[in-house]
């Protein structure tokens, strides 16, 4: 597992990239460097996480299969990758258009595409922008529907909460909130592991994202029309996303399979990484 730097347009965007046979700038290999189409797998994360989340899936990348995980905009900055300006207004559309733009840039036409939890936002957007990029889908701790009037409020309050004691605040709060209940009492590092994840970004990127998960559209009408191979996975003590918006979106998906992993949170890339590896390379074509 490498982790690299995409120089895009005005911009650039670190990602973490395991398997397949690429050059030191992160494109295939050779003098064909577009080549046939490669087995690639894109992993989108939560909020308010990074790419290092996929760590568990990126040390067990299947054969013949490349894994790459890019940090949505704005977030775990570092030295290569100085902390960005998230714009007023960002939606999840733009979001999946960066995914779009590193595509473009490692020279990747067609790809699985996985997410968790805001990454299924991402790839919602994806869909309603360059649908013919995904050859398949792995929903994660996820929903269609938009925010309710109640939850479009929450995310105010967050937002201020963040502008106004940075982005410790937001982890203190939401770092127990998104492992189950099995996860805490048997695994309890990992909530450590999670909340350093969080104060690893910066405020102005976690307050971008909540205006934009605030504001997303209701993508329930994209589902009757997804016609990739489709995976929805949800988490038996998931207290933020309940197995029922699982189970509808599986229903108006033609053709898709619920996992449900039975004893894990928000994050069951994170707290049953056997059982999410076994849902997500599931969707992998042969």
């Amino acid at each position: 597992m490498t982790s690299r730097v995409a120089h895009l347009a005005g911009r650039s965007v670190r990602y973490l990239d395991a398997g397949g046979d690429t050059g030191r700038d992160g494109r295939p290999a050779g003098p064909d460097r577009r080549g046939p189409e490669r087995k690639t797998l894109i992993l989108i994360h939560a909020f308010p996480l990074s790419a290092d989340q996929w760590l568990p899936q990126l040390h067990r990348a299947p054969p013949g299969w490349r894994v790459v995980a890019p940090d949505l905009r704005g977030f775990r900055p570092d030295a290569a990758t100085p902390a960005e300006p998230v714009p007023a207004g960002f939606t999840m559309d733009d979001y999946a258009a960066d995914v779009v733009a590193m595509m473009d840039h490692l020279d990747i036409r067609r790809a699985v595409i996985g997410g968790v939890s805001m990454g299924g936002y991402v790839a919602f957007g994806l869909m309603r922008i360059a649908p013919a990029r995904a050859a398949a889908l792995v929903l994660a701790h996820t929903r269609a529907s938009a925010d309710t009037a109640e939850g479009r409020a929450n995310r105010d309050r967050t937002i201020d909460l963040v502008r106004r004691e940075g982005p410790g605040s937001v982890a203190a709060s939401m770092a127990p909130k998104l492992l189950g209940e099995t996860t805490r009492r048997e695994q309890p590092d990992l909530e450590e592991v999670v909340d350093r994840m969080i104060r690893a970004n910066t405020a102005d990127a976690i307050a971008g994202a909540l205006g934009a998960l605030r504001d997303r559209p209701d993508s329930t009408l994209l589902l009757p029309g997804i016609a990739c191979p489709t995976v929805v996975v949800a988490g038996g003590e998931d207290a933020i996303v309940p197995r029922a918006e699982a189970e509808a979106m599986h229903r108006a998906i033609a053709g898709s399979r619920l996992v449900v992993l039975p004893h894990v949170g928000h994050l069951g890339n994170l707290e049953d990484p056997r059982g999410f590896n076994a849902a997500l390379y599931s969707t992998l074509p042969a």
